[in-house]
């Protein structure tokens, strides 16, 4: 196989992995009854004048299954840590003792799971889209390459592999969203 046509296979597959990488991003971001530190992962503190991630200012724990405490590194900090996530629009109540912020996770709602299920659907569709148009461009890439003089047999060959790694992509996106569509409906 030529060097070519292995950059336009490297390439799809990074592009593929990536949409993978985004998926496991957002679906982290889903909240599903169970308390886990990567919930507060987008909020935000002035720290000294610069908007840091809380994750840089304090520890981020889940002492038990519904709630997440944050320790600030310094003192000070526990007001501005709480006005930020009451701010982010998480929906999460802070509750500090004076040393420490916890945030009791309340347990989801029937309505509230269909919406999240929703979510997950789209999210999942984004990334398999995200798939698809690697898919697409490797395959018109190798079209090209036809009229460069690349045999058509190579082609064939060549858009077998990136159907295989469509395939094997889309497999890892099924997976990965029943196994958040499963942590939704547990109760």
């Amino acid at each position: 196989m030529n060097d070519e046509v292995q950059f336009i296979l490297d390439h799809a597959e990074e592009r593929m992995s990536s949409a993978i990488s985004h998926l496991d991003n957002e679906l982290a971001h889903i909240r599903a009854g169970k308390a886990n530190p990567r919930m507060l992962d987008g909020v935000t503190v002035d720290y000294y004048g610069a908007q840091t991630p809380l994750s840089q200012v304090s520890n981020i724990t889940t002492p038990d299954p519904r709630t997440i405490a944050v320790q600030p590194w310094e003192k000070p900090m526990i007001p501005i840590i709480e006005k930020a996530i009451l701010t982010s629009n998480l929906g999460f109540n802070p509750d500090n003792n004076g040393e420490i912020i916890r945030i009791n996770i309340p347990p989801l709602t029937e309505e509230r799971r269909r919406d999240l299920m929703r979510e997950v659907g789209k999210v999942g569709e984004s990334a398999k889209v995200g798939i698809r148009a690697a898919r697409k461009d490797a395959n018109d890439s190798l079209k090209k390459m036809v009229k460069d003089g690349l045999s058509e047999d190579a082609e064939k060959n060549a858009n077998i592999d990136v159907q295989d790694m469509t395939d094997k992509f889309s497999k890892q996106v099924d997976e990965k969203l029943k196994v958040k569509e499963e942590e939704i409906m547990t109760v």
